[in-house]
């Protein structure tokens, strides 16, 4: 009954994608996933790699360098402060830009909350090709769930992902905090296709990231 569930949740939210004029198509297994990404990225195309988990935890970003592709990745340990600046701006005019989202709603729309903003700004306009990469428990009700489901899952795990000294990293909560080390600044939300900027997002039937 779960996988039903979860089939028929993926299957109405790629529709509703669908009609706001996304390129959206869901996937059972990762391989399937991975697949398609190749697929839709040119041989030779500079990649930029937004600030996602779910990305990462595919395995795609290894993938796309052992295929010869200049990326564009800010999470590099090895970098610099000002290397990972440098990365985040070349994110905005690269060929294709790989990220997740941290909410979709069942109106087929993408909420999302930045610190820097240099992933939703690159989600909107610049790159020529736009990858969204989600797992099924991204997908919510509408826009204020959206947002509920930022403050009070993605925010505080990405917080302490960062080891950042904010109430939500010690409550597991958001409190609407004014710390300067706050990274819920910026929301954004897509309700259609950027006039543009093709987006294709693609659904995962796994729960994955956060």
């Amino acid at each position: 009954m779960k996988d039903w569930f979860v089939e028929k949740l993926l299957e109405n939210t790629v529709k509703k994608l669908n009609e706001n004029l996304f390129k959206a198509a869901y996937f059972s297994e990762r391989k399937s996933l991975i697949g398609a990404i190749l697929d839709t990225v040119p041989e030779k195309a500079t990649i930029g790699i937004g600030g996602s988990v779910t990305v990462r935890e595919i395995g795609i970003v290894e993938i796309l360098k052992e295929r010869g592709h200049i990326v564009f990745d800010h999470w590099q340990d090895t970098l610099s402060a000002e290397a990972k600046a440098e990365a985040r701006r070349s994110q905005l005019n690269c060929d294709v830009f790989i990220t997740g989202t941290n909410a979709i709603t069942q109106n087929g729309e993408l909420v999302n909350m930045d610190g820097v903003g240099n992933r939703v700004a690159s989600m909107i306009y610049a790159p020529k090709h736009v990858i969204v990469v989600a797992g099924y428990n991204k997908i919510v009700k509408d826009i204020p769930s959206a947002i509920e489901r930022i403050k009070s899952v993605a925010a505080p795990m990405n917080a302490k992902r960062l080891n950042l000294p904010l109430p939500c990293t010690e409550l597991g909560y958001c409190t609407d905090c004014k710390s300067e080390r706050r990274i819920c600044r910026i929301l954004t939300i897509i309700q259609r296709k950027p006039a543009e900027t093709d987006i294709s997002i693609f659904l995962l039937k796994e729960d994955i990231g956060f």
